[in-house]
């Protein structure tokens, strides 16, 4: 795998502490705190080395803010041990205190009923530009005490159907979409479900937030604005692979009270194979003058 590939696998995979106990360490992603994404991750794939079954539903809430240079202990409470669905409870633990908690919910696919909405029609991956050539276009853009972290390669390869300059944010319909994979294939010794699982999580944090921003000219760049998410869900439907293209979709329907709720569905070979859901805190500032 490329050097980017396997440091997300190695960010994801936790050493065991002690029965249902888990350490990960932290890397820093998006600036001093630690990315809500390798949270989401983590505490799923501590979740998942407690059963064989691939999980359905994670239900989370973040509570403080996690500091990007300590690890993270991870505590699974094993809540339910049925015949059709596995029920875990994961605690992140930082500082001594408790900086996240997740609800997760493992289950076996069946056959049933079977119905999905349309994808949306957008460009295929290979007619748009990554995330990596849209910032060097910006780099001009780009404030020099905040340039290195903004153009520093992600864990993931990201390419925008739609584009946006943040630093010049513009009010736009509250749509956002983007297509996503790994950089490298998953080597087979690791090549599992719940591994896909956990790096899905990881990408799924990514951007959903801020298209709550668009119609307000804000964007995650925007020095009067204070955000952060407060909690996430995620839905699995169908199985899928992280390091093919997945087509994620979102929309965001209000923001009020400082907060916006966003929605987000994950595409594959046209199966709607994840469905997300965030609120994240949308609180403006006023900016201190020297």
């Amino acid at each position: 795998m490329n050097t980017l590939t396997q440091e997300l696998v190695e960010l994801l995979s936790l050493e065991k502490l002690e029965e249902n106990i888990f350490r990960g360490q932290s890397k820093k992603i998006v600036g001093k705190r630690v990315f809500g994404g390798q949270v989401l991750g983590q505490a799923l794939r501590a979740a998942s080395y407690t059963t064989d079954r691939p999980a359905h539903s994670l239900h989370a809430y973040f509570l403080f803010g996690g500091d990007a240079n300590a690890p993270i202990i991870y505590e699974v409470d094993r809540i339910r041990d049925g015949k059709s669905f596995i029920s875990r409870q994961v605690r992140a633990i930082q500082h001594g205190r408790t900086i996240f908690m997740a609800m997760v919910s493992f289950t076996q696919p069946e056959d049933g009923l079977n119905y999905q909405v349309t994808e949306p029609e957008y460009p295929a991956p290979e007619d748009v530009k990554s995330e990596a050539e849209l910032k060097k276009q910006l780099v001009d853009f780009v404030p020099e005490n905040v340039r290195a972290s903004f153009m520093h390669d992600r864990l993931v390869e990201i390419k925008p159907v739609m584009p946006v300059n943040p630093f010049m944010p513009q009010p736009e319909a509250p749509v956002y979409a983007h297509y996503v994979k790994t950089h490298d294939k998953i080597e087979s010794d690791v090549d599992e479900i719940l591994l896909h699982q956990s790096i899905a999580a990881f990408y799924s944090d990514f951007t959903l937030m801020a298209t709550a921003l668009r119609p307000h000219g804000l964007s995650y760049m925007s020095p009067n604005l204070q955000c952060a998410s407060l909690d996430h869900v995620i839905y699995f439907h169908k199985p899928f692979r992280v390091d093919e293209y997945m087509l994620y979709d979102m929309d965001a329907t209000v923001s009020t009270s400082a907060r916006g709720l966003n929605f987000g569905r994950m595409w594959q070979n046209g199966e709607l194979v994840c469905s997300t859901v965030q609120e994240g805190l949308m609180r403006l500032r006023e900016i201190e003058t020297p």
